[in-house]
């Protein structure tokens, strides 16, 4: 396997450089399906040789997991070029053995409570960094703080992070332990809502601005243009659907449910496109948000060695400017999205 150049771009005023293709981590914490130690251990391998140097993980993933498989992958390259991204919000408890929990088939004997107090992200930054088994994470973010999380509830939590785990995480920063701090969500709602009560440096945004989805355009995305926060964007694939496509998928899959008749209709007309101009569907939706002048990087989860070389071709993938045009003109992408310059074939 050759290691691919894969290019960076700096968190706003941070001077991080983060690779513009990400390796969302989220997968080695046995999302969905098991992955073995060995498998596990390849990937992050075979991930480091290809060129990835931007890991993205969380407590979240497995109950622990994949914070300690990321840190055996990344334990004996230290003071080597990469940014590790993890999170807080979620403190680990012992609960027992149990086959699946929260979408992980985990074997980590434990569960999670919801703590953004100040002390709740302070012990788990400590925590991570004890089970990561590494002196340092680069960019720390808030997980899940949002409605789609937490529903009614989510009015006093947020207050609770906007005050003792925003004091937390700018304390952290201002001592050098992280270089960066911001929200890791799946809603843009709540980012909007973030930016009146701190100075971020990034927000970790999945699914909300895609190739299928551009609703963020009108609202989040300018405010992170006027504040220089930067963007990462997760889930480029909103959860399956523009990974897979809708021709010959029995059941495609949107923001983790099967997806309705309006959104099957629509990713059907860009396949369409795709196949108009010989262009594979994943590649153009992991290309299409690195366009927008907010975003720095793309972080598609990545549960194998075939997965990390596929995820590479479709990131390289030259991709014709007429085709952006087209889908454009279709009405498929928003008039104002910024569309990707040709790449060079190589």
């Amino acid at each position: 396997m050759n290691n691919t150049v894969i290019p960076k771009r700096e968190i706003a005023n941070t001077g991080l450089q983060v690779d513009e293709l990400g390796f969302g981590c989220a997968p080695l914490g046995n999302l969905y399906q098991p992955v073995s130690d060995t498998e596990a251990a390849d990937t992050l391998a075979a991930a480091w040789q290809l060129g990835f140097r931007h890991f993205d993980t969380a407590p979240h993933y497995g109950q622990g997991l994949s914070e300690r498989r990321t840190g055996d992958a990344l334990r004996h390259l230290q003071g080597r070029d990469y940014v590790l991204s993890s999170k807080v919000g979620r403190l680990l408890k012992p609960a027992g053995y149990r086959a699946e929990r929260h979408g992980f088939v985990s074997p980590m004997p434990f569960d999670f409570s919801y703590d953004y107090s100040y002390d709740g992200v302070m012990r788990s930054y400590e925590d991570s960094i004890m089970r990561l088994g590494l002196d340092r994470i680069d960019i720390l973010y808030i997980h899940d703080i949002g409605r789609m999380t937490h529903g009614d509830a989510n009015d006093e939590l947020f207050k609770t992070a906007m005050t003792g785990g925003y004091k937390a995480l700018d304390e952290l920063r201002s001592q050098g332990l992280v270089k960066a701090i911001g929200l890791g969500v799946n809603e843009s709602e709540v980012c909007e809502a973030a930016l009146e009560h701190g100075n971020w440096d990034c927000f970790l945004l999945a699914g909300r601005y895609t190739l299928l989805e551009q609703a963020s355009l009108a609202t989040l995305l300018p405010k992170c243009e006027q504040s220089n926060t930067s963007v990462v964007v997760g889930g480029p694939y909103n959860s399956g659907i523009l990974a897979t496509g809708v021709n010959n998928v029995s059941k495609p899959m949107y923001n983790y449910m099967p997806a309705t008749p309006d959104i099957i209709e629509k990713v059907a007309r860009i396949e369409a496109t795709c196949q108009e101009f010989n262009v594979t569907l994943a590649a153009a939706a992991l290309q299409f948000p690195l366009a927008h002048p907010s975003v720095v990087s793309v972080i598609p989860g990545l549960g194998s060695v075939r997965r990390i070389e596929q995820t590479i071709e479709l990131f390289k993938q030259t991709i014709p400017s007429e085709f952006w045009q087209a889908l454009q003109t279709q009405g498929l992408i928003d008039k104002a999205a910024p569309l990707p310059s040709a790449k060079v074939a190589e």
